[in-house]
């Protein structure tokens, strides 16, 4: 990752209109392509351990840079990072995927399931629940440990979910909308030439949380 795509999204934080970003749809498109190429670049080293990524493409996986402001607050009209979603239907998997976040200062590589619906959330509680000590088991697994801290502690209900018992020693994981794992990337990293190895290999460390929660969807 060069400095263009960094420098781009710095600019566009600064100046996001509409008026500023067709002026500067060159530069748009030179970035949009430079990430295009390394999400091609990491598919294939994906699924190398996870297979079910092999046909995918990266113009499948990436989010378009426009942001819907119908009901938001936030009327910017354009999003500050550029994203792409591994998995093997693309961006419009509610599975578990590989996502790579680029943001200046906000970097990161992730994995696991965001957002399920209702079903699927249930789906991934049940599996916590009967097989909490594999999934606490592979969150401490050394190789996870070294990219992630853990679960991403975001949007949690306040009280434990209703199909499950108040006093349950972990509860609190049970709590979670979303499961995922992330690890964060310094804008160093995210520019060096080993950069798709490094993610390669943080990836990998993440399958089998994401194995897990396949598992759980799918079973």
């Amino acid at each position: 990752m060069t400095e263009l795509v960094l420098s781009f999204l710095k600019e566009l934080e600064q100046n996001n209109t509409r008026e500023w970003f067709h002026a500067n749809k060159g530069w748009y498109d030179e970035a949009k392509l430079e990430v295009e190429k390394l999400v091609n670049t990491l598919i294939p080293g994906v699924a190398r351990f996870d297979p079910s990524v092999k046909f995918i493409t990266a113009k499948e996986c990436m989010f378009r840079i426009f942001r819907d402001i119908r009901f938001s607050k936030d009327k910017a009209p354009y999003k500050n990072n550029f994203g792409a979603w591994i998995t093997k239907t693309g961006r419009k998997s509610c599975g578990p995927g590989y996502y790579i976040h680029i943001q200046p200062g906000e970097s990161f590589l992730a994995a696991g399931v965001y957002m399920p619906d209702p079903e699927k959330l249930k789906k991934i509680r049940q599996e916590i629940f009967y097989n909490m000590d594999e999934f606490k088991a592979i969150l401490e697994g050394k190789e996870l440990k070294r990219y992630a801290k853990g679960l991403d502690e975001m949007d949690k209900l306040k009280k434990p979910p209703k199909e499950f018992p108040a006093d349950f020693p972990d509860i609190e994981i049970l709590k979670n909308k979303h499961f995922t794992v992330s690890c964060y990337l310094s804008e160093k990293q995210l520019s060096a030439p080993t950069f798709p190895e490094f993610a390669w290999k943080v990836f990998e460390a993440m399958h089998p949380f994401n194995a897990f929660l396949g598992r759980a969807i799918d079973g």
